[in-house]
């Protein structure tokens, strides 16, 4: 069995798992969102093989929680905190946190590297071409790193250096065990941000992969 948690809005619902973050996706029925995380299994499998876990094969879910959803749900991104992001963090789940979220960066770099800079266009003409898509990443990295006490600016796409040294603090931060609170003022908790990060760059490694001629 594998617990979930319901972030439900009113357009949308967001299924997230609470032992794989990152593993997560939006649909607009509770059923349609567990329906959806189900099918994007076989797609993080490899992210958790990477980090060194074996990933169960077609897991049934338990929902452990329902959360009321925000203007970000809505909007498309995972907002809500179910009770069980504020219990403590121990070294070994501070481990799983980073060693998921460096195999998901890892596996996002290694994609990038090879697909093309036009991506096709979504059913609307939209979507960013891969640098574009990139330096979204990076922008939003910088941004969210400020939610666990790290100050960088935005790295430049092509300045491996920046992307690194902002990267490293994001880990360091994660990777202590923590009693479950916030990791700075006005902030996310561990569980959260681990959540959070490795959700948005496997959205957009999926999305990658999708819109690749």
């Amino acid at each position: 069995m594998a617990d979930v948690y319901l972030e439900v809005g009113r357009k949308k619902i967001f299924a997230g798992s609470l032992d794989w973050p990152g593993w997560g996706r939006f649909g607009k029925t509770e059923e349609e969102a567990l329906e959806a995380l189900a099918a994007y299994g076989e797609r993080y499998a490899p992210i958790a093989t990477a980090a060194g876990y074996k990933f169960p094969a077609a897991p049934r879910f338990t929902v452990a929680e329902r959360v009321p959803g925000t203007a970000t749900t809505e909007f498309g991104a995972p907002d809500g905190q179910p009770a069980s992001d504020a219990e403590p963090v121990t070294k070994a789940v501070a481990d799983r946190h980073t060693r998921l979220l460096s195999a998901a960066w890892a596996a996002f770099a290694g994609y990038a590297a090879t697909a093309p800079e036009s991506l096709r266009k979504g059913p609307r003409g939209g979507g960013r071409d891969r640098d574009k898509m990139i330096g979204h990443v990076l922008e939003s990295e910088a941004a969210y790193a400020r939610k666990v006490g790290v100050k960088h600016k935005p790295p430049a796409v092509d300045d491996a250096d920046a992307v690194a040294a902002l990267r490293d603090a994001v880990l360091v931060a994660l990777s202590a065990p923590n009693d479950g609170g916030p990791l700075t003022d006005n902030g996310w908790t561990a569980r959260y941000a681990a959540r959070r990060f490795t959700w948005h760059i496997l959205d957009h490694l999926w999305e990658m992969q999708d819109r690749t001629e």
